[in-house]
């Protein structure tokens, strides 16, 4: 039965929900991570593996969502809880561009105080004041932003837009099946609310990137859902330029369980290569596996190294913490027999 399946891929027929599931779950690891090395070549025959240089500032983490796996997320009121001031933000973008950052990951708690214009305020600034792309808001912060400003989704990102928004982050998707998201983030966007919001941005002419946490609540057949309800909206608009799963982080958290290992991991990243066959590209999580499990995602079907994280805080909350410069991204991707390549949001090249 594997081989069959196995065989259909490499004849580029397009696996069903069925048939990725037995992959995944019965395929041996080894031979999976080498179909999806088949499948990431056949899209990218060049040796060039991708990395881009930015920041990700959380503008506030202060959050009504009360999501279970955060260790970041301050309550309001709590002592803790801040909103960086524009002069903070300024200085965290001049940083960035002195390091030859071409974008900024702008994201942050859900706020009850902060009015639409505050975000319009810090997008402007950035993009228009400092010249930065901004990469900003996932998508259950731009369905706070409508629900705080009683406006339609679609409004809201018009005028984020025409404030400076250049694309946006697929954070918050978790597991995209709300049996899951009604267990572990209850105050936060549905699974159809996401996907809407993108669908939306697509049509705006927003590239977005699309995220999967796994390895908390979810079942493996959970994890295939979200694969493939990514792959019908991508059928639909063309819009996520690349997907990136990286695994829970227990640690600080109130989800009592055992962390993925590396190996779940690989498997997890294969099966998404194999599985989402329009998009271009598959990010390997370095921040979350560290730097020897991510050059090994190179050759498990990732063509794309992400970012330098000048700064990351969410991650480094729940108790992982890796730093990598980009020389030492470079030279972990060359080693690893590939071309380091920088580049932008939307995998144009940096010459």
């Amino acid at each position: 039965m594997i081989s069959r399946i196995v065989t259909r891929i490499r004849e580029g027929v397009r696996l069903t929900e069925e048939d990725s599931l037995l992959l995944y779950q019965k395929g041996d690891l080894c031979l999976l991570g080498h179909v999806a090395d088949e499948v990431r070549r056949r899209l990218h025959p060049s040796p060039i593996v991708t990395y881009v240089i930015d920041r990700n500032i959380n503008y506030t983490n202060v959050c009504v969502s009360g999501c279970r796996f955060c260790a970041y997320y301050r309550s309001p009121g709590h002592g803790e809880g801040y909103v960086l001031s524009r002069t903070e933000l300024g200085q965290k973008i001049r940083e960035t561009q002195a390091l030859g950052g071409t974008q900024i990951l702008l994201q942050g708690g859900l706020h009850p105080d902060l009015p639409l214009s505050f975000y319009e305020g810090m997008l402007s600034y950035a993009r228009h004041d400092l010249g930065i792309h901004c990469h900003a808001f996932s998508p259950p912060e731009i369905v706070h932003m409508a629900r705080i400003s009683g406006l339609p989704v679609r409004e809201v990102l018009v005028r984020l837009i025409r404030a400076g928004l250049g694309s946006i982050p697929g954070g918050g998707a978790e597991i995209l099946v709300d049996r899951v998201r009604k267990l572990v983030s209850p105050g936060k966007a549905t699974s159809s609310e996401w996907l809407s919001v993108m669908e939306t941005a697509h049509g705006l002419g927003l590239r977005t990137t699309a995220t999967m946490m796994f390895g908390h609540i979810e079942r493996p057949e959970e994890r295939m859902e979200h694969l493939f309800r990514l792959r019908e909206l991508q059928d639909r608009t063309g819009g996520f330029t690349a997907f990136i799963p990286w695994p829970f982080q227990p640690r600080n958290t109130s989800i009592d369980v055992p962390g993925a290992t590396g190996l779940d991991y690989l498997r997890l990243l294969a099966i998404s290569r194999v599985v989402l066959d329009n998009f271009s590209n598959i990010q390997a999580s370095w921040v979350t596996q560290g730097p020897k499990v991510a050059q090994i995602a190179l050759f498990f079907g990732a063509n794309d190294f992400g970012s330098t994280m000048i700064e990351e805080n969410v991650v480094a909350a729940a108790g992982v913490s890796h730093r990598l410069s980009e020389e030492e991204i470079r030279r972990i991707v060359t080693q690893a027999g590939f071309e380091p390549r920088q580049r932008l949001m939307d995998y144009r090249l940096v010459s």
